[in-house]
């Protein structure tokens, strides 16, 4: 069946702003402005500003940016860093490439790191802790963790790929510890036309190692300082994404008005547990970079929304990483993510949805737990 109900549609996202972002493009391309140009730094301090830290650093993608983040705080060969095993795999691939370990903590029913467990996973080879911030929502309890380790001299760098824009207790995403890490894949809440990152940070010592680090070990001159790697982000995607940051208010805004809807629909099935309402208070303000539920018989509600024309998405194929046999990681046991995987579905979240086409899709759902 013809898809209702896309999970994503790049083609309409640029259909709509398809005339500013072909002069962008033009324009970059016309002056020849391709590497480190004057359209990236603007970004970077663009940026910069909408998270509220002093510096931002363009890079290749946020992999590239937790790489780098991690090698910039000394983690390395021998080293622990604990994180969760309900997130992307590179949240931890880049752990094993510097040659640390990583350690697993349990996540809590908002599908985030649950804090509480941190301390009791600490060792003396313990170095940096990676909270990754999911699904456009920010851990909570963050002053505890930032708390802990500050007094257990730990780093913490975040995974903020996903949380753009969200805030707990009125402080952003990635602005808790040294550093945070953020994707502009182009599904992600600021999305540009391919692979782009960007760490941020308020220690200026920190932003340039970082700087080094993308280009080659290279400072500002033509000497190489160090050893480095080449993980810039393209002057093209800055100039993309430095007029994609000026919308991303109003997607986000677009975005928590879709949650509402399907919280308001979904909320009487007794099978589902939905993530929390956008409703605004002085705690968590959520972007919803995704819409994840646990469903009862979730299979049956995937095959039966695909047939009616919604099309939904498991998680990273429907594996924590921690389930992924080639990793050697099976000896592992997470018992709440393991039970989130069994139920784990993400529903259509993009601000060009029709309030109509959210309702379809909760309509789908409801129709299939009907009369159960």
């Amino acid at each position: 069946m013809e898809s209702k109900v896309k999970y994503f549609d790049y083609p309409l996202q640029f259909k709509v702003y398809e005339k500013e972002y072909t002069g962008i493009i033009w324009d970059v391309l016309s002056r020849g402005a391709y590497i480190l140009g004057e359209d990236l730094r603007k970004f970077e301090e663009s940026l910069a500003r909408f998270t509220g830290s002093k510096y931002a650093v363009g890079v290749g993608n946020c992999t590239d940016a937790l790489l780098l983040a991690l090698h910039a705080a000394g983690v390395g060969r021998g080293d622990e860093v604990i994180t969760v095993s309900h997130t992307f795999v590179a949240t931890v691939e880049v752990i094993k490439f510097l040659g640390a370990e990583p350690v697993f903590v349990d996540i809590t029913d908002d599908h985030n790191m649950n804090v509480e467990l941190v301390k009791s996973a600490i060792t003396p080879k313990t170095k940096a802790i990676i909270p990754a911030q999911l699904n456009g929502r920010i851990c909570s309890n963050m002053e505890s963790l930032v708390s802990l380790a500050k007094e257990r001299g730990l780093t913490i760098i975040e995974d903020s790929a996903q949380s753009l824009g969200a805030t707990y207790k009125g402080k952003g995403a990635g602005t808790f510890g040294l550093a945070g890490c953020f994707s502009f894949y182009p599904a992600k809440l600021l999305g540009t036309f391919g692979d782009a990152g960007a760490v941020i940070t308020d220690s200026e010592e920190f932003a340039e190692k970082v700087r080094m680090l993308r280009n080659h070990g290279r400072g500002s001159g033509t000497d190489i300082n160090l050893w480095g790697l080449n993980c810039r982000m393209d002057n093209l995607h800055g100039a993309i994404l430095n007029y994609k940051l000026t919308l991303l208010p109003g997607w986000i805004k677009r975005r928590r008005e879709i949650a509402g809807i399907y919280n308001a629909e979904l909320s009487g099935i007794k099978e589902l547990r939905l993530p929390p309402g956008p409703a605004d208070n002085s705690v968590h303000y959520d972007v919803f970079q995704n819409y994840e539920i646990e469903a009862e018989d979730r299979n049956g509600l995937v095959s039966y929304l695909n047939k009616n024309g919604v099309e939904v998405l498991l998680p990273w194929g429907g594996k924590a990483v921690h389930q992924f046999e080639a990793l050697g990681l099976s000896h592992i046991h997470l018992s709440r993510t393991e039970e989130l995987f069994k139920k784990v579905a993400m529903l259509p979240m993009y601000p060009e949805l029709k309030d109509e086409q959210v309702q379809y899709a909760a309509k789908t759902i409801k129709d299939f737990y009907k009369g159960r």
